[in-house]
């Protein structure tokens, strides 16, 4: 296939990207914070430091790895205040037109996310986009750790999907990592500076970076087909 016989395929990111949810991430990580006496951050903060994996993110606070015990209770924490937190989000402005509008040109579109699979189904139904995806996953395992080998299974079983393939594809995202859970695949990659990382942070990863989704989606489509 060539790039004129193809049509450009969209894998988004969802929390800090499509779901509007960076306010209530911050909250959560205040709260594993209080879980070994480390001071509140802002959200302005929050975009400065975040990194990947998520241990790494909080030993640029305590100034060591958290040990095994420590991340184990501040993940579980912060797991429960998120949830707590989310149901308050919505969805970001604008995401629901471009989804709707992507799939009636006939294009196709998924969504992969680091947050759990058993978690992220549900909710992506009850906010009523689920139809507008050709695949809705999660992340299977353990937290913490990187997209790139989650993004490398998404596209396995894309391929099955109408032989969907990452040269064909642009990952929308927040964070520095979806820029290189699509490079590891092949894939084109997009920037959002409305969820976890500051822009400073997100023009390091050498690909476009936007303020909005629209834009996001337009460069998308000077891509490909």
């Amino acid at each position: 296939m060539t790039s004129g016989t193809t049509r450009t395929h969209l894998v988004w990111d969802w929390n800090g990207t499509l779901l509007d949810d960076t306010y209530a991430v911050v909250r959560a990580t205040n709260a594993a914070f209080a879980e070994v006496e480390l001071e509140p951050i802002t959200p302005e903060r929050y975009r400065e430091m975040y990194t990947i994996p998520i241990p790494r993110f909080y030993e640029r606070f305590l100034g060591r790895l958290p040990t095994e015990a420590e991340w184990e209770r501040m993940d579980g924490v912060f797991h429960r205040y998120y949830a707590e937190q989310r149901t308050a989000c919505g969805l970001t402005a604008g995401a629901e037109e471009l989804l709707h509008g992507w799939q009636r040109a006939g294009r196709s579109q998924s969504l992969l996310s680091m947050y759990g699979h058993e978690q992220l189904v549900p909710v992506v139904r009850g906010y009523g986009i689920e139809p507008r995806f050709v695949r809705v996953e999660g992340r299977r395992g353990p937290s913490g750790g990187s997209k790139a080998l989650h993004m490398e299974r998404h596209f396995e079983a894309l391929a099955g999907v109408d032989g969907i393939a990452p040269e064909n594809a642009v990952v929308i995202g927040d964070a520095l990592d979806d820029a290189v859970a699509a490079a590891h695949v092949g894939a084109r990659a997009v920037l959002y500076t409305g969820g976890s990382h500051s822009r400073r942070s997100l023009e390091g990863a050498g690909v476009p970076v936007v303020d909005s989704l629209a834009e996001a989606v337009a460069l998308a489509e000077t891509f490909g087909g």
